[in-house]
């Protein structure tokens, strides 16, 4: 999913300086955003009060919404640069093309994960004909210097690792939990998980003690150490756990989102994620004049202009605002 956003505000991020030691329950804010064909998201990452989570550097939760009469999720061509893409559904089937030629219906409980490297433009759509109800998140996470120019990729991965305890199932989707590992290729360590525990259940994840971590609880009533996490809220909990106590008022789902914090400084702008103003503008220049971003074929539409660059400069600063 895109940042559609026709006046996108510049994100300076990265960096340890911000990374909370110890282990906290921040309730963060959210921003409520309309994407293509009316679809309402709620985005939780970045916020006014943090923008990264290890090198989860951007979430939105969407539905569950009634589109068995709608369009649903249209998403037109537009262009990524120094990121990943994670699609994660809990209803609803979104078809995923790209400027590689890759053409996937993306269902609840697959991972369809997107490697833009030096740059890939995608969009995302509900087929035709769709399920009628559209639930789940979209998440980038920031590619470290070492790999943000390789080639570009994507994996549509069906078959993902899942831990078991009383009362509780995980399924990993990115990085490891518990000595699962998820077959996404990843180029930082990092979790990510979607956690179901059954009403009235408690249970306990093992975490590591140098990742920091955040819950979006997606559907259900959950205490998480001891905290309220509301749905569509992302509740920050820093680092310095080796478990995490869970307890579950009625059956609920969260994602768990976790790593090593991010120790690159970096400049988000729209779909882009550098190190630079110059090299964001740059990106800009070539979606705008050019196909070397890469040409996304069969999308029914036109692909998304660039909005215009801020006249404030674009700078690296830390992670918090």
């Amino acid at each position: 999913m895109s940042n559609l956003e026709t006046a996108p505000e510049p994100v300076s991020t990265g960096g340890t300086a911000d990374v909370k030691a110890t282990p906290v329950r921040e309730l963060l804010p959210m921003k409520e955003v309309v994407l293509g064909a009316g679809t309402a998201v709620r985005r939780l990452l970045p916020s006014f009060g943090r923008r990264m989570v290890g090198a989860w550097c951007f979430l939105d939760h969407y539905g569950p919404d009634d589109i068995a009469n709608e369009p649903g999720m249209q998403v037109p061509p537009h262009p990524h640069i120094g990121l990943q893409t994670v699609s994660w559904l809990h209803a609803g089937d979104v078809l995923h093309r790209d400027s590689l030629g890759s053409l996937a219906t993306i269902r609840p409980g697959e991972l369809g994960l997107m490697t833009s490297g030096r740059g890939i433009a995608h969009s995302e759509e509900s087929p035709v004909p769709h399920r009628p109800i559209l639930h789940g998140a979209q998440l980038w996470t920031a590619l470290p210097d070492s790999a943000r120019h390789k080639a570009p990729a994507f994996g549509h991965h069906t078959d993902l690792p899942v831990v078991t305890a009383p009362g509780l199932r995980a399924t990993v989707f990115l990085g490891e939990l518990d000595g699962a590992i998820s077959p996404g290729e990843v180029f930082t360590p990092i979790t990510g998980a979607d956690v179901t525990v059954e009403a009235g259940g408690e249970a306990r994840l093992p975490l590591e003690f140098d990742f920091e971590y955040a819950v979006l609880t997606m559907t259900g009533d959950v205490r998480i150490d001891g905290a309220d996490a509301p749905v569509g809220r992302l509740l920050y909990l820093g680092c310095g756990r080796d478990e995490l106590p869970v307890e579950a008022g009625s059956t609920t789902r969260f994602l768990l989102l976790g790593g090593v914090p991010f120790e690159e400084k970096l400049v988000m702008w729209w779909n882009f994620v550098g190190r630079t103003g110059a090299e964001i503008a740059a990106a800009r220049d070539a979606w705008m004049t050019g196909d070397s971003l890469g040409v996304v074929h069969g999308y029914a539409g036109d692909r998304v202009p660039a909005p215009a660059l801020p006249t404030v400069p674009l700078k690296a600063r830390g992670r918090e605002r």
